[in-house]
Protein backbone atom coordinates (compact mmCIF):
# COMPACT_ATOMS: atom_id res chain seq x y z
CA UNK A 1 0.00 0.00 0.00
CA UNK A 2 2.88 2.15 0.99
CA UNK A 3 4.15 2.72 -2.67
CA UNK A 4 0.35 3.91 -3.74
CA UNK A 5 0.42 6.63 -1.64
CA UNK A 6 2.02 10.61 -2.19
CA UNK A 7 5.07 10.10 -0.45
CA UNK A 8 5.75 12.92 1.83
CA UNK A 9 8.90 14.97 2.38
CA UNK A 10 11.48 15.08 5.50
CA UNK A 11 13.62 18.34 5.63
CA UNK A 12 16.00 19.00 8.63
CA UNK A 13 17.04 22.47 9.67
CA UNK A 14 20.56 22.55 11.59
CA UNK A 15 19.51 25.31 13.58
CA UNK A 16 16.56 28.11 14.47
CA UNK A 17 18.66 30.57 12.38
CA UNK A 18 18.33 28.92 9.07
CA UNK A 19 14.43 28.00 9.81
CA UNK A 20 13.26 30.82 7.33
CA UNK A 21 15.55 29.36 4.41
CA UNK A 22 13.81 26.23 5.07
CA UNK A 23 12.00 24.89 1.21
CA UNK A 24 9.49 22.98 2.72
CA UNK A 25 6.05 25.07 2.37
CA UNK A 26 2.09 24.59 2.36
CA UNK A 27 0.77 22.56 5.18
CA UNK A 28 3.65 20.59 7.26
CA UNK A 29 4.56 19.62 10.69
CA UNK A 30 7.67 20.86 12.66
CA UNK A 31 9.16 18.29 15.11
CA UNK A 32 11.13 20.55 17.67
CA UNK A 33 14.68 18.96 19.23
CA UNK A 34 16.68 19.65 21.93
CA UNK A 35 17.71 16.87 23.07
CA UNK A 36 20.23 18.14 25.90
CA UNK A 37 17.84 19.38 27.72
CA UNK A 38 14.81 21.05 26.46
CA UNK A 39 12.49 18.65 24.58
CA UNK A 40 13.63 15.35 26.64
CA UNK A 41 12.80 17.51 30.08
CA UNK A 42 9.23 18.37 27.83
CA UNK A 43 8.45 14.46 27.01
CA UNK A 44 9.18 13.55 30.65
CA UNK A 45 6.89 15.95 32.18
CA UNK A 46 4.36 15.10 29.75
CA UNK A 47 4.51 11.49 30.68
CA UNK A 48 4.82 12.16 34.40
CA UNK A 49 0.83 14.23 33.68
CA UNK A 50 1.77 17.55 33.37
CA UNK A 51 -1.75 19.82 32.38
CA UNK A 52 -0.39 21.78 30.09
CA UNK A 53 3.40 23.76 29.44
CA UNK A 54 3.29 27.09 28.15
CA UNK A 55 6.56 27.91 26.69
CA UNK A 56 7.57 31.65 26.50
CA UNK A 57 11.07 33.09 25.06
CA UNK A 58 12.17 35.38 27.35
CA UNK A 59 12.60 35.70 30.97
CA UNK A 60 11.20 38.32 31.71
CA UNK A 61 7.41 36.54 30.13
CA UNK A 62 7.95 33.79 32.59
CA UNK A 63 8.68 36.22 35.71
CA UNK A 64 5.65 37.71 35.25
CA UNK A 65 3.93 34.87 35.06
CA UNK A 66 5.97 33.52 38.36
CA UNK A 67 4.28 36.96 39.63
CA UNK A 68 0.78 35.83 38.77
CA UNK A 69 1.31 32.13 40.77
CA UNK A 70 2.47 29.89 37.90
CA UNK A 71 5.16 27.36 38.63
CA UNK A 72 8.16 28.35 36.37
CA UNK A 73 11.08 26.21 35.02
CA UNK A 74 13.74 28.52 33.88
CA UNK A 75 17.50 28.28 33.69
CA UNK A 76 20.24 30.14 31.27
CA UNK A 77 23.32 28.59 29.75
CA UNK A 78 22.12 25.19 31.82
CA UNK A 79 21.86 26.79 35.20
CA UNK A 80 18.49 27.25 37.38
CA UNK A 81 18.05 30.83 37.65
CA UNK A 82 17.29 31.51 41.59
CA UNK A 83 13.64 32.51 40.92
CA UNK A 84 12.08 29.63 39.09
CA UNK A 85 10.70 26.54 40.76
CA UNK A 86 12.61 24.32 38.39
CA UNK A 87 15.62 24.13 36.49
CA UNK A 88 15.81 22.49 33.07
CA UNK A 89 16.78 18.09 34.35
CA UNK A 90 14.13 15.84 33.11
CA UNK A 91 14.65 14.56 36.52
CA UNK A 92 12.86 17.25 38.56
CA UNK A 93 9.67 16.55 36.74
CA UNK A 94 8.35 13.88 38.51
CA UNK A 95 4.60 12.78 38.81
CA UNK A 96 4.26 14.41 42.42
CA UNK A 97 5.88 17.56 41.47
CA UNK A 98 3.52 18.45 38.43
CA UNK A 99 0.92 15.74 37.95
CA UNK A 100 -2.37 17.54 36.97
CA UNK A 101 -0.54 21.32 37.29
CA UNK A 102 0.35 23.85 34.83
CA UNK A 103 4.11 24.99 34.08
CA UNK A 104 5.48 27.65 32.72
CA UNK A 105 8.54 27.28 30.65
CA UNK A 106 11.67 29.18 29.11
CA UNK A 107 15.19 27.92 28.15
CA UNK A 108 18.07 28.63 26.50
CA UNK A 109 17.66 27.56 22.91
CA UNK A 110 14.21 25.41 22.92
CA UNK A 111 11.83 27.58 23.67
CA UNK A 112 13.58 29.96 21.61
CA UNK A 113 13.21 27.83 18.84
CA UNK A 114 9.81 26.83 19.21
CA UNK A 115 8.59 30.34 19.35
CA UNK A 116 10.33 30.51 16.13
CA UNK A 117 8.62 27.70 14.07
CA UNK A 118 5.12 29.18 15.03
CA UNK A 119 4.54 29.48 11.31
CA UNK A 120 3.81 25.46 10.68
CA UNK A 121 0.79 24.09 11.07
CA UNK A 122 1.52 22.02 13.56
CA UNK A 123 4.78 21.02 16.01
CA UNK A 124 5.72 18.13 17.93
CA UNK A 125 8.03 17.58 20.55
CA UNK A 126 10.90 14.97 20.01
CA UNK A 127 13.55 13.41 21.69
CA UNK A 128 14.84 10.02 21.73
CA UNK A 129 13.18 9.05 24.58
CA UNK A 130 10.08 9.02 22.72
CA UNK A 131 11.41 8.72 19.27
CA UNK A 132 8.97 5.85 17.83
CA UNK A 133 6.04 7.50 19.45
CA UNK A 134 6.69 10.71 17.33
CA UNK A 135 7.16 8.80 14.36
CA UNK A 136 3.86 6.99 14.26
CA UNK A 137 2.45 10.25 15.27
CA UNK A 138 3.84 11.83 11.93
CA UNK A 139 3.28 9.02 9.68
CA UNK A 140 -0.79 9.79 11.12
CA UNK A 141 -0.73 12.93 9.90
CA UNK A 142 0.45 12.16 6.44
CA UNK A 143 1.66 15.76 6.22
CA UNK A 144 5.70 17.00 4.94
CA UNK A 145 8.09 17.08 8.17
CA UNK A 146 10.73 19.61 8.99
CA UNK A 147 12.90 18.67 11.54
CA UNK A 148 14.44 21.71 13.58
CA UNK A 149 17.35 21.20 15.77
CA UNK A 150 17.64 24.26 18.85
CA UNK A 151 21.29 23.32 18.26
CA UNK A 152 22.99 25.76 20.62
CA UNK A 153 22.51 29.61 20.44
CA UNK A 154 21.85 28.98 16.84
CA UNK A 155 24.87 27.63 16.09
CA UNK A 156 24.92 23.32 14.86
CA UNK A 157 24.81 20.81 17.58
CA UNK A 158 25.77 17.24 17.61
CA UNK A 159 22.82 15.66 19.65
CA UNK A 160 20.42 17.30 17.61
CA UNK A 161 21.29 16.14 14.53
CA UNK A 162 21.97 12.58 15.61
CA UNK A 163 18.28 12.72 16.59
CA UNK A 164 17.08 14.16 12.98
CA UNK A 165 18.72 11.53 11.48
CA UNK A 166 17.37 8.71 13.46
CA UNK A 167 13.96 10.17 13.12
CA UNK A 168 14.75 10.63 9.26
CA UNK A 169 15.73 7.02 8.66
CA UNK A 170 12.90 5.87 10.42
CA UNK A 171 10.45 7.77 8.37
CA UNK A 172 12.39 6.48 5.17
CA UNK A 173 11.80 2.91 6.39
CA UNK A 174 8.17 3.42 6.72
CA UNK A 175 7.80 3.47 2.72
CA UNK A 176 5.90 6.36 3.21
CA UNK A 177 8.57 9.70 3.16
CA UNK A 178 11.34 10.64 1.45
CA UNK A 179 13.70 13.13 1.48
CA UNK A 180 15.52 15.10 -1.27
CA UNK A 181 17.41 16.99 1.71
CA UNK A 182 20.85 17.57 2.24
CA UNK A 183 20.86 18.16 5.89
CA UNK A 184 18.76 15.30 6.22
CA UNK A 185 21.04 12.88 3.91
CA UNK A 186 24.10 14.47 6.46
CA UNK A 187 21.92 13.50 9.60
CA UNK A 188 21.40 10.29 8.51
CA UNK A 189 25.28 9.42 7.68
CA UNK A 190 25.80 10.99 11.39
CA UNK A 191 23.10 8.64 13.02
CA UNK A 192 24.70 5.91 11.14
CA UNK A 193 28.03 6.31 12.37
CA UNK A 194 26.97 7.03 16.23
CA UNK A 195 24.50 4.15 16.23
CA UNK A 196 26.24 1.65 17.80
CA UNK A 197 28.02 3.64 20.86
CA UNK A 198 25.64 6.59 20.73
CA UNK A 199 26.96 7.89 24.90
CA UNK A 200 30.61 7.20 23.28
CA UNK A 201 29.61 9.11 20.06
CA UNK A 202 28.24 11.99 21.82
CA UNK A 203 31.34 12.55 23.93
CA UNK A 204 32.27 14.54 21.09
CA UNK A 205 29.47 16.93 21.65
CA UNK A 206 30.25 20.29 23.11
CA UNK A 207 27.03 20.59 25.43
CA UNK A 208 27.57 17.46 26.85
CA UNK A 209 31.17 18.68 28.52
CA UNK A 210 28.99 22.49 28.99
CA UNK A 211 26.65 20.16 31.47
CA UNK A 212 29.42 18.09 33.06
CA UNK A 213 31.20 21.51 34.37
CA UNK A 214 28.03 22.25 35.56
CA UNK A 215 27.46 19.16 37.49
CA UNK A 216 24.18 18.65 35.60
CA UNK A 217 25.26 15.52 33.05
CA UNK A 218 23.46 12.94 35.19
CA UNK A 219 20.62 13.27 32.79
CA UNK A 220 22.56 12.25 29.52
CA UNK A 221 22.31 8.45 29.59
CA UNK A 222 18.62 8.67 30.15
CA UNK A 223 18.52 11.43 27.51
CA UNK A 224 19.53 8.94 24.45
CA UNK A 225 17.38 5.85 25.93
CA UNK A 226 14.91 5.36 23.27
CA UNK A 227 11.13 4.83 23.72
CA UNK A 228 10.93 5.66 27.45
CA UNK A 229 7.74 7.63 26.99
CA UNK A 230 4.65 6.58 24.80
CA UNK A 231 3.43 10.22 24.28
CA UNK A 232 4.06 13.31 21.95
CA UNK A 233 3.45 16.50 22.85
CA UNK A 234 2.09 19.24 20.81
CA UNK A 235 2.17 22.69 20.63
CA UNK A 236 -0.87 24.44 19.38
CA UNK A 237 0.26 27.96 19.46
CA UNK A 238 -0.69 28.76 23.44
CA UNK A 239 0.79 25.58 24.95
CA UNK A 240 1.97 22.07 24.62
CA UNK A 241 0.13 19.11 25.86
CA UNK A 242 0.17 15.47 25.26
CA UNK A 243 -1.32 13.35 22.58
CA UNK A 244 -0.75 9.59 22.59
CA UNK A 245 0.73 8.46 19.18
CA UNK A 246 -2.37 5.81 18.76
CA UNK A 247 -5.23 6.99 21.40
CA UNK A 248 -6.56 4.00 22.91
CA UNK A 249 -9.81 2.07 21.04
CA UNK A 250 -13.39 2.27 23.40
Amino acid sequence: MAELQEKRSVEVCFSPGLFKDILTSGDFTVVLVDVLRATTTICTAVANGVEAIIPVATHEEARQLKAKGFLVASEKDGVRLDWADFGNSAFSFTRKAIGGKTLVYCTTNGTRALAIAKGASSIAIGAFINISAVTEWLVAQQKDVVVLCSGWKNKFCLEDTLFAGALTRRLQDTGLFTTACDSATASMDLWDVAAGDVLGYIEKAAQRHRLARLGLDDVIPYSFECDQVDVVPVFDGKSIKGYRAHPPTV
